[in-house]
């Protein structure tokens, strides 16, 4: 169990509903509420004051009404979808990216999609809106966030959650490059470019700062714990993983096990790596 609380989320469980975030960001919340999605995917309305071109950050799952719904909503801010794009490839934020472009017409940018291809330091401009695309792998290799100048806010998907900490998707997700990731938002944060988290799941994080540096000893604390596990016996048992899932994450729901098994594996293959 970690010894480090986490900062107190801005809506409890079950009180997070999206809406009208920053003067630039609204959130739609998909309705696919689950352990590991937490309240539901939040997909991210964007649009400059007065623009009639709006991004959408992830549509979601491929829900019909759910897509619906995030188009009536860019509608009735007088706009229409110009850009889709996408934090990462899971599920329950990209299922519904190709029925998305056939309810909008516009084009999908993400990470590994052919000419389009987002790069860190890019910029994406939309209808007078600025993104900034900073590359953090990590819970999977093709993670990006994007942060949104303007309102000083950085959009995380699911590198950084609104409440509870993130998986780390072994063997696709890769802990060295997700700790390389939280140092990136880190300095944002410490730079003051970035003052609120906008995530893929949960509640708006509005103390960016505080939740990256938890996020940071939060991890710290795990390896501790999986060389505890590892020294106390772990390391004989016939399903390594699973033994230390049984010691580390035994305060974690037994539902939520198959997820801390992947960030197990790759904490292991963390230390492997160093010896």
């Amino acid at each position: 169990m970690s010894t480090t609380p986490p900062p107190a989320p801005s809506a409890a469980v079950g009180e997070w509903h999206g809406g009208r975030i920053t003067e630039r960001a609204l959130c739609v919340l998909a309705p696919n509420p689950s352990p590991m999605t937490l309240d539901g995917t939040n997909t991210w309305v964007l649009l400059e004051p007065g623009a009639t071109e709006a991004v959408v950050i992830d549509p979601g799952p491929l829900h019909e009404g759910h897509l619906r719904h995030v188009v009536a909503e860019v509608e009735a801010l007088g706009a229409r979808v110009g850009a889709t794009i996408l934090t990462h490839g899971h599920a329950d934020h990209a299922e519904g990216a190709e029925r998305f472009a056939e309810l909008t017409g516009a084009p999908t940018r993400a990470v590994g999609r052919g000419h389009d291809d987002l790069a860190d330091g890019d910029v994406v401009r939309v209808g007078g809106l600025e993104l900034r695309v900073v590359a953090t792998p990590g819970h999977t290799s093709d993670s990006l966030s994007f942060a949104l100048p303007a309102d000083s806010a950085l959009l995380t998907g699911d590198t950084v959650l609104g409440r509870g900490t993130t998986v780390v998707a072994h063997p696709d997700g890769e802990l060295a490059a997700y700790l390389d990731s939280l140092e990136r938002i880190a300095a944002l944060t410490g730079g003051g470019a970035v003052t609120s988290i906008l995530p893929g799941h949960g509640p708006v994080v509005p103390d960016a700062s505080a939740m990256v540096a938890f996020y940071r000893v939060h991890r710290a604390e795990r390896l501790e714990q999986v060389r505890q596990a590892l020294a106390d016996g772990a390391s004989r048992a016939p399903d390594v993983v699973q033994a230390v899932v049984e010691r580390v994450y035994a305060d974690v729901p037994r539902e939520v096990w198959p997820a801390a098994a992947q960030s197990v594996a790759a904490q292991l293959e963390y230390l492997r790596a160093r010896g």
